[in-house]
């Protein structure tokens, strides 16, 4: 009798250890994919609100020239050629507007091209 409830206390314990483990993988939010497209003098859409700790992956392409995105107080910096696609993956761990700024030269307008992250609770 004593092993069979033994048996009985130790299935249960890892039924409900696989069940807790279940839900702890469920919870956890997968990256929210936004895709920005860079052109000469801008970043479309030009303007982004961030969930505080909510992972996100920004997938930039440029139709016309070499372009980069740099975000100096997130640590972020990417580049990508004309017709090509880059992603920059992270998880705002502060709240506040960063703005990032285009880090390859691409002509007159080229200090102009920003994109703002506005970063809420």
């Amino acid at each position: 009798m004593k092993n069979r409830l033994m048996l009985l206390t130790i299935s249960a314990a890892i039924l409900l250890t696989a069940i807790l483990l279940d839900r702890s993988t469920a919870a956890q939010v997968s990256p929210r994919r936004i895709e920005v497209t860079a052109n000469k003098f801008s970043f479309m859409p030009g303007e982004i609100t961030l969930k505080r700790n909510q992972p996100v992956v920004l997938v930039l392409t440029s139709t016309d020239v070499a372009h980069g995105l740099k975000f100096s107080e997130l640590n972020l910096n990417v580049k990508f050629a004309k017709g090509k696609s880059a992603e920059i993956s992270f998880t705002p761990d502060k709240t506040g507007i960063f703005i990032g700024h285009c880090s390859v030269f691409c002509g007159a307008g080229h200090g102009t091209m920003t994109l703002s992250l506005h970063v809420v609770e």
